[in-house]
């Protein structure tokens, strides 16, 4: 009889997701193996210019696990404009919407995966590999571009959307005041997110441009690339200013067939993985859910472990269920959303135009329902 894993749990992945769940499971007294992928940004590192709008319930995971960045590097969003292309517009307060509490937190990704790391590193029950080892669990925790889902041949339903969004930093004449900006374009969508704490005139800057576009606009120089976005945000913030490098990716709207499962390994063990984050799923930037759905994974499959039944183990594939059908129902609504905007302004009919526009102002008015959406993807329910 083969000698039980020296782990419980296996996570492929040490990204901001991979590591949560890693510390969320160790907090379970559960032997995790935390393996980095390859790929993975390094923890800490200063040239990332990738940031995250967080909402609450990811917030208050963080904070359990006393890895929420200081003020300086998570900064409050009070207030959110929303723009279209023919005068559409849509405006949340956090006074209004949020009961107080802001509408979101802006998080620089370096300052939290460096937060992060320390936390592993001091953490007992999780030892970090360079290779994975045999576990009851094995977690996937890679990104969209999972080698290991590929390697296991596991179904990942991809639709390109045909535009890359491009990160960079700015500096901005004005302060931002704690507001998030968006401009919905036809063909493309631009962020600007406030950095550097309540008095602070960084911006993270997130902008969705059309395929065939993407290698002129990264081959532009400062001048000429900052010119465009003060044209598309009517220099809302003043003149802007380059001060981080450029970053690009394709966007797809993705999800796997299946987010748990079982598979028999070379010497004939079966073995049951699950999947989260990216690997399991991905939608468009533009509504900044992407990071907290994946924390919303972590902390529903510690949720489904945390009680189980005295006699299942972290292996069992009804046990493991019960987090696929959760995940799933609460995925669908975002997807539905997320993609049905993007679909909405990647046209340029006029007439899809018009009723666009002719939305936004209808839901700029609507009351109760916007406030319902603003409470959904703050994390503070409906």
């Amino acid at each position: 009889m083969p000698s039980p894993p020296a782990f419980d749990i296996c996570i492929r992945g040490g990204g901001i997701v991979g590591r949560t769940l890693a510390l969320l499971m160790a907090r379970e007294r559960l032997r995790v193996a935390l393996v980095p992928h390859a790929g993975a940004t390094r923890a800490g590192e200063s040239s990332d210019v990738r940031a995250y709008a967080l909402n609450a319930a990811s917030r208050a995971l963080l904070e359990g696990l006393r890895c929420w960045p200081d003020s300086v590097h998570a900064t409050a969003v009070q207030a959110m404009q929303v723009f279209g292309d023919d005068g559409g517009e849509v405006n949340f307060d956090a006074a209004r919407q949020g009961r107080g509490t802001p509408l979101a937190w802006v998080v620089d990704v370096a300052a939290l995966e460096t937060r992060l790391a320390e936390a592993v590193r001091y953490q007992p029950q999780i030892e970090v590999l360079e290779q994975a080892p045999p576990a009851a669990l094995t977690v996937l925790c890679e990104g969209k571009a999972s080698s290991t889902r590929a390697e296991w041949g596991l179904d990942y339903d991809a639709h390109a959307y045909g535009q890359s969004a491009i990160a960079t930093r700015l500096q901005c004449e004005r302060p931002h005041g704690q507001v998030a900006r968006q401009w919905l374009l036809a063909g493309e969508v631009l962020a600007l997110l406030p950095l550097g704490g309540a008095e602070g005139s960084t911006v993270a800057v997130v902008w969705a441009v059309p395929q065939d576009r993407i290698a002129a606009s990264l081959a532009w120089d400062d001048t000429t690339f900052t010119q465009a976005l003060e044209q598309i945000s009517h220099q809302s913030l003043g003149r802007l200013q380059a001060s981080g490098e450029r970053a690009a990716w394709p966007l797809q709207l993705a999800q796997a067939r299946h987010f748990v499962g079982v598979r028999t390994t070379g010497d004939g063990q079966a073995m049951a993985w699950a999947l989260a984050g990216d690997s399991a799923h991905t939608v468009h930037p533009l509504a900044g859910q992407g990071l907290n759905l994946g924390l919303g994974d972590a902390a529903e499959l510690v949720n489904v472990l945390r009680s189980r039944e005295s006699w299942r183990s972290v292996a069992d594939l009804r046990l493991l269920r019960r987090y696929e059908r959760s995940r799933k129902a609460a995925l669908a609504a975002m997807r539905l959303a997320t993609d049905g905007l993007q679909q909405l302004f990647a046209h340029q009919a006029p007439a899809l135009q018009g009723l666009r526009n002719w939305g936004m102002k209808g839901f700029e008015r609507s009351g109760p329902l916007k406030t319902w959406v603003a409470r959904r993807a703050m994390g503070t329910g409906g």
